[in-house]
């Protein structure tokens, strides 16, 4: 399948005006550097898969919670913010270095965009969450990527998630993330996507503004 340019709404993408419903956007910021290649990327790709097969089964997650896909290897905004009925395969390919820092600035510039078509459009919306996933560590500089997550986090725009798998740097994702990063044992991928769609789904039956709780399986217990 061809995959969606930057900036690109796939084809019957529903508008605001269709679905006027509060937004709980998610993105995910996808390690596919050459590290990843064999059975991660597969595993990956999965799990991905589940992720959206479960928020698509449920009626009011389907309607509310957004999804965007970033890869970085090198970085690549695979899919803007849609509700999952848009979902499309992205079979990620792991080619390249981490690009890591970029891709932050990058995904925190994709929230900031669509927090302001929320706004234009009326539309309210619960705190964006971002979730990181790396097998590795930053190949550019990340320095400046963390402040913008910490000021991110100090003003409540969004809430930002690391989680490491294989040989991750554990270290800098701790001086990245002010929750503590979480290490996937293994390459659990489907555990860690099932995990995420039934707090999805759980968030999409709150009001905007309300206080998250998390199951605790991933050490993350509100936010």
């Amino acid at each position: 399948m061809d995959m969606i340019l930057p900036d690109q709404q796939p084809l019957g993408a529903v508008t605001f005006a269709e679905n006027p419903e509060p937004r709980c956007p998610c993105l995910l910021l996808l390690d596919t550097s050459g590290s990843m290649a064999g059975q991660p990327i597969t595993e990956l790709n999965e799990g991905i898969r589940e992720f959206y097969n479960e928020l698509q089964n449920d009626s009011l997650a389907i309607k509310r919670v957004e999804v965007a896909l970033l890869s970085f290897g090198p970085v690549r905004v695979l899919s803007e913010f849609n509700t999952a009925e848009c979902f499309f395969d992205p079979q990620l390919e792991a080619v390249g270095d981490t690009p890591m820092g970029e891709a932050i600035k990058r995904g925190i510039e994709l929230i900031r965009n669509r927090k302001d078509q929320y706004r234009a459009n009326g539309i309210s919306f619960y705190r964006p969450w971002i979730f990181l996933i790396t097998d590795g560590a930053p190949t550019d500089e990340w320095q400046s990527a963390a402040a913008m997550v910490r000021e991110g986090e100090a003003s409540k725009a969004f809430a930002f998630f690391a989680i490491g798998v294989n040989k991750a740097d554990m270290k800098t994702l701790k001086q990245i993330s002010v929750r503590e990063p979480v290490k996937l044992q293994g390459l659990r991928f489907r555990e860690f996507f099932q995990w995420l769609s039934n707090s999805m789904k759980s968030a999409s039956r709150s009001n905007p503004g309300d206080k998250i709780m998390l199951a605790s399986p991933l050490g993350w217990s509100e936010i």
